[in-house]
């Protein structure tokens, strides 16, 4: 089973001043996944050294396998979740952003605006996903399944299904 945390970035949200919508349904989806299971939730204002920190605590302390950041990947002045996520990983992973955007431009022009990474910390993967309950839902959807996988590599819990080369 995929341990899941999810972080919403949101300064109105973080105040009280918004209901995390986008939040609730990225944790419908886990919970309606077979691979994964929602261990731990929060929300942030867009602070560049708290996103660095919960999202280093999440990995260091070995409490989520896939952590989900949903907020701040556009162009606003106060959108610095991407930039938070690459100061800690220690991998990118670019595929799977670029997955999620060529995708969602089959969708929208507007996907080229967005700006989330993926990458590894730890044994943590650290996926940004845009704020819109929409936007988020979608790219959520474009990649669960594969992270599976990744994620099981990652861990080294993934089963050998490899046919070895013939000579």
């Amino acid at each position: 089973m995929i341990r899941v945390a999810i972080i919403t970035l949101s300064d109105k949200g973080s105040r009280g001043e918004r209901e995390d919508i986008t939040g609730k349904k990225l944790a419908e989806i886990f919970d309606n996944h077979k691979d994964y299971k929602n261990v731990y939730y929060n929300m942030l204002p867009d602070s560049y050294s708290e996103i660095c920190d919960e999202l280093k605590k999440l990995s260091d302390e070995d409490i989520a396998d896939l952590i989900v950041t949903n907020g701040g990947t556009g162009f606003s002045k106060r959108d610095i979740t991407p930039e938070a996520t690459l100061a800690v990983i220690e991998r990118e992973a670019e595929g799977v952003a670029e997955y999620m955007r060529a995708k969602s431009f089959q969708i929208t022009p507007k996907a080229m605006l967005s700006r989330a990474k993926c990458g590894i910390r730890k044994s943590s993967l650290i996926l940004n996903l845009p704020g819109s309950p929409k936007g988020a839902t979608e790219n959520l959807n474009f990649v669960i399944d594969a992270l599976v996988h990744g994620i099981e590599i990652l861990k080294g819990t993934a089963s050998e299904c490899a046919t070895p080369l013939k000579k």
